[in-house]
Order: C-alpha cells, then structure tokens, then sequence
C-alpha cells in the first residue's frame, strides 16, 4: 500500500490539487492508496467517486496539522507500507524519523515554499523536514537548484505528471465559441489573479497590439487577490471588448476555452518570494496543442522548449512579451508550436512521471 499526506487535494483547485491528485491515482496502477488531505466543501461527494482511499482530517489549522500527523504515523505503524508522499515538507515536519524508517520516504518541493533565507528560522525548519525524506523530489531543474543553494541535500528532479487532455462536450464547447465569438487570434491565461502571473502586462500588450490585430481576445480563467485591479486596469485601457475574466468555471468550461485558444500566455515574473517553479499549465495547454509563452526566471524551461513549443521572454518587459507574440503569431506560426508542443507533452503522461518513482524505491 502507498501513503499519500497532502495539504492541497481535490474537490479544492489548484496546481497542486491537480498535482497530488494525479500521483495518487497514477500510484493505483501499482497497488491500494490512502491519502490523508484536508477536509473541504464538496469533498464527501469527491470521495464517494474517487478509487481511491480517503481520510479527511477537519479542525482548527492548529490542531488539524497535528491530529492528521498523528493519523498518519497510527496508519504507518499499523499498515505494511511500500512508499510514502508527502506534498509539503510542513507535510512531513511532524513524523518522526523513526516511523519514516519503515518505509521509504518521498517530499516533494516547489520553489515558493522553500524560498527562505539561508540561516532564517524557515530555512531551518525547512531542511529540517526535508533531512527526513528518504527522496527529495524537485519539480524542475530550477527548483533543484535553488534547494540546493538554500541547503538541501541530494535533490532528484521529477516534473509533474499531466491529468489532461480530457475529452470536452459539446455543451463546453458551445459555451467557448460564445465567450470567443468571431475573435482571431485567441489568446488564453488559466492561473490565479496574482502579481507573479504578469495578466497587466499581458493585458497592456494586448492594448498594442490592437492595431495589427484588431480582432484578437484575450481569455483570464482563475480568481485571486489581483482580480480588482485587473478590471481597473482593463477600464483604464479600454479593453472590456477585448479582455475577458472569467473567475469562475467548470472543469468543462476551462478546457474548452483552452481548446478553442491559439495561445496560451503566462510570462510569469518573481514577485516577492514567488516564483514559478515548473508551471504545468504550460503542459496541459499543450496537451491541447497550444504553444506557450512563458517567463525567463523560474523552471519553465522544464515545461516549455523555447523555439520548438513555445517561448521564453522576461515578463516585467513589455516590448519582450510584444515581440514573443508578434513571432509567434506571424505567419500562423502558433500552429506548428503548437503541434510540437503535443508532442511534448506526452512526455508528461502519468504513466511515465509515476515509474520515476517507482524506480526510487
């Protein structure tokens, strides 16, 4: 049996949710799994259609973190288990070393969480954890070594697996052609409204390049704290014509407005400590078949090959993200990015993410 302890799972959404989702289903193809993650709304009914083994820990932050750590170390003491995951190392800080011994032990880390000074209490606490795992499992060479700079030790890269494509209805689709209407081209963001994304300097490119392209729209799926300001900025520019938030939507809806796209850009920047560690939006836009625009700091290297699926340019330049779509709208050259970037992404299937690890153990 593998054990899986998650702070961010389904019905919840999210990167991670989708990350941890998918390990611990591509685990079912190799024995029973039992996963530990928070309590949220709608899980009960998640879990009722789920394969898998669910236990939900519910309570006060506080309390929560400390009674599901005890679960976790009850269930491993009494249970053979073959391989533990652990999504976070705050997942994993309040196992004892000696119960991690039975079993071999995986922590996955991203580049946001562990980004803390060399020598600041976080940092310590962070290496700490991480001492436990018998496996540190990095989602991108980026996120490699900047673990390794913050201290870590013997950090092995193993990107995220990819849950889609997954076929879309004809409702969905119908529901897509609608919000694009006759638009040409479509560009498309599905991230969190947040600094690190760059949506005002994509929505200020868009204002330029207008001109050339009158018709073009540009599609925001996802909510968060920025979600105020980009209306602003939108009303400012004179794009509500052009630009389109959509803070709420079905699995069905956001896959088929990433379908019906051309592009998918995300020239993501560091934004405090926020970086984009790997960035599998970038993936599932390919899946799709369509080609990326991604930042130059963090670990989308791992996720987009610059020339061949997409590009890489400097999110904080608006000259840089105008030029990166000029090239790669002129002469429809989206449509062959966007054909090697199906191929790409099949590299990323679940079922050849998930013998990775099963090598480790």
């Amino acid at each position: 049996m593998f054990l899986v302890a998650t702070r961010n799972f389904p019905p919840e959404v999210g990167g991670m949710q989708n990350l941890m989702e998918g390990l611990s289903n591509a685990l079912l193809n190799h024995g029973p799994v039992r996963v530990f993650a928070e309590n949220f709304d709608n899980a009960e009914e998640y879990d009722q259609n789920s394969k898998l083994e669910i236990e939900r820990i519910s309570g006060f932050k506080l309390f929560r973190k400390y009674r599901k750590a005890n679960r976790i170390k009850e269930f491993m003491e009494s249970n053979e288990i073959r391989a533990a995951f652990f999504d976070h190392w705050k997942s994993i800080e309040n196992i004892e070393s000696s119960v991690l011994k039975k079993t071999k032990s995986f922590c996955l880390i991203h580049s946001k969480e562990i980004n803390h000074p060399v020598g600041s209490s976080l940092n310590k606490r962070v290496l700490k954890s991480l001492s436990k795992a018998d496996h540190i499992i990095a989602n991108s060479r980026f996120t490699k070594e900047l673990a390794l700079k913050l201290g870590a030790k013997d950090v092995t890269v193993i990107n995220p697996g990819c849950n889609y494509p997954i076929p879309v209805n004809d409702e969905a689709k119908e529901y897509a052609k609608n919000i694009y209407g006759e638009a040409s081209p479509k560009l498309i963001t599905i991230s969190r409204l947040d600094g690190r994304k760059s949506h005002h300097n994509v929505m200020m490119t868009v204002k330029n390049l207008l001109p050339k392209y009158p018709s073009l729209k540009y599609v925001s799926v996802g909510d968060g704290d920025e979600g105020n300001n980009l209306l602003k900025l939108r009303k400012t520019l004179g794009l509500e014509k052009n630009v389109e938030f959509i803070f709420k939507s079905t699995e069905q809806e956001k896959v088929a407005l990433l379908e019906h796209s051309d592009i998918f850009v995300m020239p993501s920047v560091v934004y405090k400590k926020s970086v984009e560690g790997f960035g599998i939006t970038y993936i599932e836009a390919a899946s799709y078949g369509k080609p990326s625009i991604g930042g130059i700091y963090g670990g989308e290297g791992d996720a987009i090959k610059s020339g061949q699926t997409g590009y890489l340019c400097n999110g904080n330049d608006l000259n840089a993200i105008y030029d990166t779509l000029l090239k790669i709208l002129t002469n429809d050259q989206y449509l062959k990015l966007g054909a090697n970037a199906l191929e790409f992404s099949k590299e990323f299937s679940w079922e050849k993410i998930i013998k990775k690890y099963i090598s480790l153990i």
